[in-house]
């Protein structure tokens, strides 16, 4: 298989799997790799590289970064970026081929848009059960860990595609079975809550008895 072809579709699918988790980060580490001359960027990424959005997305970067260590605010903000993250990851992985071939450029954008949703998913969920617990140190923890991840993403993409892709096998592997598993730790937490606030308070229950 082609080396070019192989570093394209491993970068195209860190920009769509990394957007799902930092979408900011990957704009601005994109950007400013491009900028630095240590990446050559595809033609279509090369508009991340422009001072204004280097300007842009680095503050939304700072936003997301403090946002994200609040627990409680981080969900909301999760919940908000659902409607930019997917998308956005989308039409980045569609921009590392251009206007090559529309075949590649679809599917790219599919490739990008399914991993975008895949890895928000994950993170959304993780963090909705982590913030089911009182102390905020695991929330730190995860969101600290989100911040490390996606830098190395998007170095391993560029420097080394054919791992990446393993490890990205990997995680997508492990993302399905933790998915699964919240979920259903989710449903068992909300229907706790239900049945806790459909019960009635047990003094009314006594003064019902003794009428």
């Amino acid at each position: 298989m082609n080396p070019d072809l192989v570093r394209l579709v491993a970068v195209a699918a860190a920009l769509g799997w990394a957007s799902g988790l930092r979408l900011y980060a990957v704009v601005f580490l994109t950007g400013a790799a491009g900028a630095l001359g240590w990446v050559d960027l595809p033609a279509g990424l090369r508009l991340l590289q422009s001072p204004w959005m280097l300007g842009a997305s680095g503050l939304m970067l700072l936003v997301e970064f403090f946002v994200d260590k609040i627990p409680g605010l981080d969900t909301l903000w999760d919940t908000l970026q659902t409607l930019v993250r997917i998308p956005a990851g989308a039409a980045l992985a569609a921009a590392v081929f251009g206007g090559d071939q529309a075949s590649w450029v679809t599917g790219a954008a599919l490739l990008g848009g399914s991993l975008a949703l895949t890895s928000h998913a994950a993170k959304a969920t993780t963090r909705a059960a982590i913030n089911a617990s009182p102390e905020p140190f695991s929330n730190i923890v995860m969101s600290l860990l989100g911040d490390g991840v996606v830098p190395l993403a998007l170095w391993l993409s560029w420097t080394h595609p054919l791992t990446f892709l393993l490890c990205l096998a990997a995680m997508l592997a492990a993302m399905g079975s933790m998915l699964w598993v919240l979920w259903r730790f989710l449903r068992r937490v909300a229907a706790g809550l239900a049945t806790r606030y459909r019960r009635p308070p047990a003094s009314s229950a006594r003064i019902e008895v003794q009428q």
